[in-house]
Protein backbone atom coordinates (compact mmCIF):
# COMPACT_ATOMS: atom_id res chain seq x y z
CA UNK A 1 0.00 0.00 0.00
CA UNK A 2 1.70 2.98 -0.96
CA UNK A 3 1.61 6.02 1.35
CA UNK A 4 0.48 9.11 0.35
CA UNK A 5 0.66 11.16 3.91
CA UNK A 6 2.89 14.43 4.43
CA UNK A 7 3.15 16.92 7.12
CA UNK A 8 2.63 20.46 6.42
CA UNK A 9 2.66 23.52 8.85
CA UNK A 10 2.25 21.04 11.79
CA UNK A 11 -1.15 19.09 10.19
CA UNK A 12 -1.09 15.46 9.03
CA UNK A 13 -2.25 15.41 5.51
CA UNK A 14 -4.04 12.54 3.70
CA UNK A 15 -1.44 13.47 0.61
CA UNK A 16 0.21 16.03 -0.29
CA UNK A 17 -1.98 18.04 -2.76
CA UNK A 18 -3.31 21.26 -1.54
CA UNK A 19 -6.06 23.12 -3.09
CA UNK A 20 -4.54 26.61 -3.30
CA UNK A 21 -6.63 29.77 -2.81
CA UNK A 22 -8.77 30.17 -6.09
CA UNK A 23 -11.95 31.06 -7.00
CA UNK A 24 -13.28 27.49 -6.63
CA UNK A 25 -12.39 27.69 -2.49
CA UNK A 26 -14.53 31.04 -2.10
CA UNK A 27 -17.57 28.65 -1.54
CA UNK A 28 -18.16 25.84 0.55
CA UNK A 29 -20.04 23.50 -2.26
CA UNK A 30 -16.72 23.97 -4.18
CA UNK A 31 -14.27 23.04 -1.05
CA UNK A 32 -16.90 19.72 -0.36
CA UNK A 33 -16.38 19.10 -3.75
CA UNK A 34 -12.57 19.37 -3.46
CA UNK A 35 -12.47 17.58 -0.10
CA UNK A 36 -14.39 14.50 -2.17
CA UNK A 37 -12.12 14.53 -4.99
CA UNK A 38 -8.76 14.15 -2.52
CA UNK A 39 -7.64 17.30 -1.42
CA UNK A 40 -5.75 17.06 1.60
CA UNK A 41 -6.16 20.62 2.71
CA UNK A 42 -7.52 24.23 1.06
CA UNK A 43 -6.86 27.68 1.30
CA UNK A 44 -9.08 30.59 1.07
CA UNK A 45 -9.05 33.15 -1.16
CA UNK A 46 -7.18 36.18 0.29
CA UNK A 47 -8.56 38.73 2.55
CA UNK A 48 -7.45 42.07 1.66
CA UNK A 49 -5.63 44.51 4.02
CA UNK A 50 -7.69 47.47 2.31
CA UNK A 51 -10.94 45.44 3.06
CA UNK A 52 -10.49 44.89 6.35
CA UNK A 53 -9.21 48.95 6.80
CA UNK A 54 -12.41 50.03 4.63
CA UNK A 55 -14.83 48.13 6.85
CA UNK A 56 -13.26 49.76 9.77
CA UNK A 57 -13.48 53.12 8.68
CA UNK A 58 -16.92 52.35 7.04
CA UNK A 59 -17.97 51.29 10.34
CA UNK A 60 -16.24 54.40 12.09
CA UNK A 61 -18.19 56.69 10.17
CA UNK A 62 -21.05 55.20 10.74
CA UNK A 63 -21.10 54.95 14.36
CA UNK A 64 -20.24 58.93 14.75
CA UNK A 65 -23.96 59.78 13.46
CA UNK A 66 -24.77 59.02 16.84
CA UNK A 67 -28.73 59.52 17.06
CA UNK A 68 -29.27 61.81 14.15
CA UNK A 69 -28.41 58.68 12.03
CA UNK A 70 -30.97 57.10 9.92
CA UNK A 71 -31.28 54.28 7.08
CA UNK A 72 -29.65 56.47 4.05
CA UNK A 73 -26.49 56.10 6.63
CA UNK A 74 -25.97 52.91 4.86
CA UNK A 75 -24.49 54.38 1.93
CA UNK A 76 -22.11 56.00 3.37
CA UNK A 77 -20.04 52.59 3.42
CA UNK A 78 -17.76 52.13 0.34
CA UNK A 79 -19.14 49.22 -2.24
CA UNK A 80 -16.83 46.49 -0.32
CA UNK A 81 -17.98 44.17 -3.47
CA UNK A 82 -15.26 45.44 -5.57
CA UNK A 83 -12.93 44.12 -3.40
CA UNK A 84 -14.64 40.63 -2.80
CA UNK A 85 -15.64 38.98 -0.30
CA UNK A 86 -15.71 41.37 3.42
CA UNK A 87 -14.11 40.45 6.88
CA UNK A 88 -17.63 39.52 7.89
CA UNK A 89 -18.37 37.17 4.73
CA UNK A 90 -15.05 35.79 5.11
CA UNK A 91 -15.58 34.40 8.82
CA UNK A 92 -19.13 33.10 7.78
CA UNK A 93 -17.36 31.09 5.32
CA UNK A 94 -14.53 29.89 7.20
CA UNK A 95 -16.79 29.26 10.31
CA UNK A 96 -19.20 27.08 7.69
CA UNK A 97 -16.45 25.39 6.09
CA UNK A 98 -15.21 24.31 9.12
CA UNK A 99 -18.24 22.42 10.03
CA UNK A 100 -18.68 20.89 6.54
CA UNK A 101 -15.09 19.72 5.73
CA UNK A 102 -12.96 17.08 7.90
CA UNK A 103 -9.61 18.43 6.41
CA UNK A 104 -7.68 21.39 7.35
CA UNK A 105 -8.86 25.09 6.39
CA UNK A 106 -5.97 27.68 5.79
CA UNK A 107 -6.75 31.05 6.23
CA UNK A 108 -4.98 33.64 3.59
CA UNK A 109 -4.45 37.74 4.84
CA UNK A 110 -2.57 39.53 2.05
CA UNK A 111 -1.06 43.00 3.35
CA UNK A 112 2.23 44.98 3.09
CA UNK A 113 2.46 47.88 5.60
CA UNK A 114 1.99 46.61 9.56
CA UNK A 115 -1.30 48.47 11.27
CA UNK A 116 -4.48 47.20 13.50
CA UNK A 117 -5.85 45.06 9.99
CA UNK A 118 -3.56 42.14 11.11
CA UNK A 119 -4.96 41.84 14.26
CA UNK A 120 -7.78 40.62 12.42
CA UNK A 121 -5.48 36.83 11.92
CA UNK A 122 -7.02 36.18 15.96
CA UNK A 123 -10.70 36.34 13.99
CA UNK A 124 -9.43 34.42 11.85
CA UNK A 125 -8.00 31.51 13.95
CA UNK A 126 -10.97 31.68 16.43
CA UNK A 127 -13.32 31.03 13.74
CA UNK A 128 -11.41 27.80 13.28
CA UNK A 129 -8.54 28.01 10.56
CA UNK A 130 -6.04 25.23 11.16
CA UNK A 131 -2.97 27.37 9.68
CA UNK A 132 -3.10 31.01 8.03
CA UNK A 133 -0.98 32.15 4.94
CA UNK A 134 0.19 35.13 4.88
CA UNK A 135 0.42 36.81 1.16
CA UNK A 136 2.30 39.54 0.58
CA UNK A 137 2.06 41.84 -2.42
CA UNK A 138 4.39 44.67 -2.60
CA UNK A 139 5.39 46.46 -5.73
CA UNK A 140 8.44 48.61 -5.38
CA UNK A 141 7.64 50.98 -8.17
CA UNK A 142 9.75 54.22 -6.63
CA UNK A 143 13.17 54.68 -7.52
CA UNK A 144 13.57 56.10 -3.68
CA UNK A 145 12.37 52.41 -2.06
CA UNK A 146 15.08 50.77 0.28
CA UNK A 147 15.26 47.38 -0.49
CA UNK A 148 16.64 46.42 2.76
CA UNK A 149 13.01 48.24 4.09
CA UNK A 150 11.52 46.11 1.76
CA UNK A 151 13.04 42.85 3.52
CA UNK A 152 12.46 43.96 7.24
CA UNK A 153 8.87 44.76 6.54
CA UNK A 154 8.19 40.78 5.41
CA UNK A 155 10.19 40.05 8.96
CA UNK A 156 8.52 42.49 10.86
CA UNK A 157 5.02 41.32 9.48
CA UNK A 158 5.54 38.21 9.77
CA UNK A 159 6.73 39.03 13.44
CA UNK A 160 3.56 40.66 14.01
CA UNK A 161 1.41 37.92 12.39
CA UNK A 162 3.01 35.17 14.66
CA UNK A 163 2.41 37.23 17.89
CA UNK A 164 -1.06 37.39 17.39
CA UNK A 165 -1.72 33.68 16.53
CA UNK A 166 -1.06 30.41 17.49
CA UNK A 167 -1.81 28.59 14.55
CA UNK A 168 1.03 28.36 12.06
CA UNK A 169 1.90 30.94 9.89
CA UNK A 170 3.02 30.13 6.19
CA UNK A 171 4.68 33.11 4.43
CA UNK A 172 3.85 32.99 0.31
CA UNK A 173 6.29 34.57 -1.59
CA UNK A 174 7.36 36.48 -4.96
CA UNK A 175 10.88 35.46 -6.59
CA UNK A 176 12.31 38.66 -6.99
CA UNK A 177 14.76 39.04 -3.65
CA UNK A 178 18.48 39.53 -4.34
CA UNK A 179 19.42 36.69 -2.09
CA UNK A 180 16.80 34.56 -2.06
CA UNK A 181 18.37 32.56 0.62
CA UNK A 182 18.97 34.78 2.95
CA UNK A 183 15.84 35.94 2.99
CA UNK A 184 14.22 32.69 3.49
CA UNK A 185 16.91 32.36 6.38
CA UNK A 186 15.61 35.93 8.06
CA UNK A 187 11.80 34.21 7.75
CA UNK A 188 12.66 31.24 9.65
CA UNK A 189 14.20 34.04 12.39
CA UNK A 190 11.39 36.12 12.32
CA UNK A 191 9.22 32.94 12.86
CA UNK A 192 7.38 31.79 9.95
CA UNK A 193 6.60 27.99 9.51
CA UNK A 194 6.55 27.75 6.40
CA UNK A 195 7.42 29.31 2.92
CA UNK A 196 5.16 29.46 -0.29
CA UNK A 197 6.83 29.51 -3.47
CA UNK A 198 6.29 31.23 -5.70
CA UNK A 199 3.58 33.98 -5.97
CA UNK A 200 2.42 34.81 -9.62
CA UNK A 201 1.36 38.48 -10.26
CA UNK A 202 -1.06 38.83 -13.02
CA UNK A 203 0.91 41.79 -15.23
CA UNK A 204 -1.74 43.92 -17.00
CA UNK A 205 -1.76 44.46 -20.65
CA UNK A 206 -1.68 46.77 -23.18
CA UNK A 207 -4.94 47.38 -25.59
CA UNK A 208 -3.51 49.51 -28.36
CA UNK A 209 -6.90 50.01 -29.99
CA UNK A 210 -8.56 52.07 -27.04
CA UNK A 211 -5.23 52.96 -25.87
CA UNK A 212 -5.77 51.38 -22.17
CA UNK A 213 -4.02 49.19 -19.65
CA UNK A 214 -5.93 46.21 -18.96
CA UNK A 215 -6.50 43.61 -16.13
CA UNK A 216 -4.98 40.16 -17.74
CA UNK A 217 -5.41 36.94 -16.30
CA UNK A 218 -3.40 33.83 -17.39
CA UNK A 219 -3.45 30.44 -16.54
CA UNK A 220 -0.37 28.70 -15.53
CA UNK A 221 1.49 26.15 -17.50
CA UNK A 222 4.00 22.92 -16.33
CA UNK A 223 6.99 25.27 -18.22
CA UNK A 224 6.25 27.62 -14.84
CA UNK A 225 7.75 25.26 -12.37
CA UNK A 226 11.51 24.79 -13.06
CA UNK A 227 11.72 28.12 -10.91
CA UNK A 228 10.19 26.70 -8.11
CA UNK A 229 11.91 23.55 -8.36
CA UNK A 230 15.31 25.37 -8.27
CA UNK A 231 14.78 27.27 -5.51
CA UNK A 232 12.59 24.64 -3.12
CA UNK A 233 15.58 21.87 -3.90
CA UNK A 234 18.38 24.68 -2.63
CA UNK A 235 16.64 25.89 0.29
CA UNK A 236 14.89 22.45 1.61
CA UNK A 237 18.83 21.07 3.20
CA UNK A 238 18.83 24.51 4.66
CA UNK A 239 16.27 26.09 6.71
CA UNK A 240 13.74 24.76 9.16
CA UNK A 241 10.11 25.75 7.63
CA UNK A 242 8.48 23.80 5.46
CA UNK A 243 8.31 24.25 1.39
CA UNK A 244 5.26 24.48 -0.38
CA UNK A 245 5.24 24.87 -4.29
CA UNK A 246 2.73 26.64 -6.21
CA UNK A 247 2.34 27.57 -9.50
CA UNK A 248 2.96 25.40 -12.70
CA UNK A 249 2.02 21.86 -10.80
CA UNK A 250 -0.53 20.31 -13.46
CA UNK A 251 0.34 16.07 -13.66
CA UNK A 252 1.36 13.54 -11.24
CA UNK A 253 4.98 14.24 -12.53
CA UNK A 254 4.63 17.35 -11.52
CA UNK A 255 3.70 16.32 -7.94
CA UNK A 256 6.86 14.37 -8.09
CA UNK A 257 9.82 16.91 -9.01
CA UNK A 258 7.98 19.29 -6.17
CA UNK A 259 8.00 16.58 -3.81
CA UNK A 260 12.02 15.05 -5.06
CA UNK A 261 12.75 18.82 -4.58
CA UNK A 262 12.24 18.58 -0.80
CA UNK A 263 8.71 20.48 -1.09
CA UNK A 264 6.20 18.98 1.71
CA UNK A 265 3.21 19.59 -0.72
CA UNK A 266 2.46 21.34 -3.46
CA UNK A 267 -0.52 23.83 -4.53
CA UNK A 268 -2.56 23.53 -7.16
CA UNK A 269 -5.23 26.79 -9.11
CA UNK A 270 -4.53 26.93 -12.33
CA UNK A 271 -4.83 22.90 -13.45
CA UNK A 272 -8.70 22.59 -10.92
CA UNK A 273 -9.74 26.32 -12.48
CA UNK A 274 -8.97 24.49 -16.09
CA UNK A 275 -10.21 20.64 -15.42
CA UNK A 276 -12.47 21.03 -12.16
CA UNK A 277 -12.42 19.91 -8.86
CA UNK A 278 -12.78 15.67 -10.11
CA UNK A 279 -9.30 16.24 -11.50
CA UNK A 280 -7.54 15.71 -8.03
CA UNK A 281 -8.68 11.87 -8.24
CA UNK A 282 -7.39 11.21 -11.61
CA UNK A 283 -3.83 13.71 -10.36
CA UNK A 284 -3.70 11.24 -6.84
CA UNK A 285 -4.17 7.97 -9.41
CA UNK A 286 -1.59 8.97 -11.88
CA UNK A 287 0.59 9.84 -8.72
CA UNK A 288 0.14 6.36 -6.88
CA UNK A 289 0.66 4.37 -10.25
CA UNK A 290 3.89 6.52 -11.39
CA UNK A 291 5.17 5.59 -7.39
CA UNK A 292 4.52 1.83 -7.89
CA UNK A 293 5.99 1.89 -11.05
CA UNK A 294 9.22 3.34 -9.51
CA UNK A 295 9.16 1.26 -6.40
CA UNK A 296 8.61 4.06 -4.39
CA UNK A 297 6.72 2.88 -0.86
CA UNK A 298 5.94 6.62 0.38
CA UNK A 299 5.81 10.50 -0.13
CA UNK A 300 8.69 10.50 2.75
CA UNK A 301 10.89 8.21 0.86
CA UNK A 302 10.62 10.35 -2.65
CA UNK A 303 11.29 14.00 -0.72
CA UNK A 304 14.42 15.75 -1.14
CA UNK A 305 15.81 12.76 -3.55
CA UNK A 306 16.73 15.75 -6.18
CA UNK A 307 17.44 18.58 -3.57
CA UNK A 308 20.68 20.52 -3.27
CA UNK A 309 22.46 18.26 -0.91
CA UNK A 310 21.26 14.48 -2.76
CA UNK A 311 22.48 14.99 -6.42
CA UNK A 312 25.55 13.84 -7.16
CA UNK A 313 26.13 17.77 -9.14
CA UNK A 314 25.11 20.21 -6.84
CA UNK A 315 26.47 22.57 -9.50
CA UNK A 316 23.81 22.17 -11.31
CA UNK A 317 21.73 24.17 -9.60
CA UNK A 318 24.73 27.79 -9.36
CA UNK A 319 26.18 29.30 -12.25
CA UNK A 320 28.08 26.36 -13.85
CA UNK A 321 24.30 24.87 -14.99
CA UNK A 322 23.81 28.01 -16.67
CA UNK A 323 27.19 27.62 -18.40
CA UNK A 324 26.78 24.34 -19.64
CA UNK A 325 22.91 24.63 -20.93
CA UNK A 326 24.19 27.48 -22.92
CA UNK A 327 26.69 25.60 -24.43
CA UNK A 328 25.38 22.33 -25.30
CA UNK A 329 22.88 24.59 -26.97
CA UNK A 330 25.48 26.19 -29.17
CA UNK A 331 26.69 22.48 -30.09
CA UNK A 332 23.32 21.47 -30.98
CA UNK A 333 22.40 24.42 -33.00
CA UNK A 334 25.48 23.77 -35.27
CA UNK A 335 25.35 20.18 -35.44
CA UNK A 336 21.70 20.76 -37.39
CA UNK A 337 23.04 23.79 -38.72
Amino acid sequence: MIDLTTDYLGLRLQSPLVASSSPLTKDVANMKRLEDAGASAVVLPSLFEEQIVAEAEALDRFLSQGAESYAEAQSYFPDLEIYGMGPKAYLDILERAKKSLGIPIIGSLNGVSAGSWIRYAREIEQAGADALELNVFFLATSPEVDPHAIEQRYCDLVRELKSQVRIPVAVKLAPYFTSMANMAQRLDQAGADALVLFNRFYQPDFDLEALEVTPNLTLSTSEELRLRLHWVALLSPQIRPDLAITGGVHTAEDVVKGIMAGAKVVMLTSALLRHGPSYLAELAGRLVEWMGEHEYESVRQMRGALNAASVAQPETFSRANYMKVLGSYTLEASRRG
